[in-house]
């Protein structure tokens, strides 16, 4: 199981002292997370992609890993969303595979489509055509990797004609790639597909909606042949505040949550913690709190955790993840690994999947349905 935690770069007021932080504060803010991450024993640092303020995570996220690659020396550099609706497929091949070979492989992305629509057209996209975009354009970046040589003709882009993106993945093994999703079934059948991870960044959602999303990916992941059902390679997200007494932690929090661009003006914090992942509370009750997701997702391979959203400051937030991976992480390592069957499969790493490469024939493949992939056929599978 790994555990890490993401962040999306968002430039915000600190609701208790009126305080904004520059964009550089923000930007040196997020390498001392990462560095803090590692120190503290997670696995996993991820990064959002944006394009617009207030927000300053990266509009090409392979800059930050690359430097990060350099500062840190076993953290996994991951995307918390790389959008493959509007970068070139070409590009992301290049741009991924290099820092793969700065990074000595600690690398995997997040392919996602984004929650700021102007993006589209600001890199002469249409928003409509947004599952179409994520579906040939992945197709496309997957073939990239895997061929020396690509002869590729599509719709969104221009044709390719023996074309070699360089450089070539590390070690002939492409960055391990996992499917972020929050509603939409097609996200979740195209990573079963190619038998990629799914990622349900559940933190907005009740339980209910995750246990249906994961679900499906795993009814599909087994349907084209890549294992069973319960040994596919599923992630979520979420969110935590702790302080050593709950009363504290939700006093403390509540300004927070309240004056959030993502959370103010909804539901209170109450309803919010109630029907939703986020934890507000004891490290021992978000221990409880994560070790209960298993009960709707079933076994599962990677949990991040969203610390520095809201205006938080960098304090504290760096002693949020310190009780993180003092307190909390090796409880439920140790919890999880108890829990886990031999047969269910632990997450991708560089060298987990060079290992595998070659052991085991590839399955055949079924191919998709096409009315699913563009939605307009209402199945079981679809009825979300």
């Amino acid at each position: 199981m790994q555990f890490g935690i993401f962040t999306i770069g968002d430039v915000t007021t600190d609701p208790t002292t009126g305080r904004t932080p520059s964009e550089h504060e923000r930007i040196r803010a997020t390498v001392e997370l990462a560095k803090k991450a590692e120190e503290a024993g997670l696995d996993v640092f991820a990064t959002g992609e944006h394009h617009n303020p207030p927000f300053v995570a990266p509009g090409n996220p392979p800059i930050l890993m690359a430097y990060l690659a350099a500062a840190t020396e076993r953290l996994i550099l991951s995307t918390a969303t790389t959008l493959i609706t509007t970068n070139d497929p070409v590009r992301l091949a290049e741009d991924y595979a290099y820092v793969q070979h700065l990074s000595g492989g600690r690398v995997d992305l997040m392919m996602g489509r984004g929650n700021t629509g102007p993006v589209y057209p600001w890199f002469g996209k249409d928003i409509r055509d947004g599952i179409a975009l994520a579906v040939e354009n992945y197709a496309l970046l997957h073939q990239l990797w895997r061929e020396d040589v690509v002869t590729w003709e599509g719709r969104f882009r221009t044709p390719l004609h023996g074309f070699t993106a360089t450089p070539r993945p590390l070690d002939g093994v492409p960055p391990f790639v996992w499917h972020g999703s929050i509603r939409s079934p097609e996200i979740a059948e195209q990573a079963a597909y190619y038998g990629d991870g799914f990622f349900h960044n559940n933190i907005f959602w009740p339980s209910s909606h995750t246990r249906r999303m994961v679900d499906l990916y795993r009814r599909r992941f087994e349907h084209y042949g890549h294992g069973r059902a319960d040994q596919a390679i599923v992630g979520l997200g979420g969110q935590v505040f702790m302080r050593k007494n709950s009363q504290d932690a939700v006093r403390e929090f509540r300004p927070y949550f309240d004056h959030a661009p993502v959370y103010g003006g909804g539901p209170s914090l109450e309803e919010f913690t109630r029907e939703t992942p986020l934890t507000v509370g004891s490290p021992q009750q978000v221990i409880e709190r994560v070790l209960g997701f298993r009960e709707y997702v079933g076994d599962y391979q990677r949990q991040l955790f969203l610390m520095d959203h809201a205006g938080l400051p960098q304090k504290t937030v760096l002693e949020q993840i310190d009780m993180l991976g003092e307190e909390v992480v090796p409880v439920l390592r140790k919890e999880f690994a108890a829990l886990k069957p031999a047969h269910v499969p632990d997450a991708p790493t560089h060298a987990s999947l060079v290992a595998a490469r070659g052991a085991v024939a590839a399955p055949e493949r079924i191919e998709p349905s096409v009315d699913r992939w563009t939605g307009t056929r209402a199945e079981d599978d679809n009825k979300l």
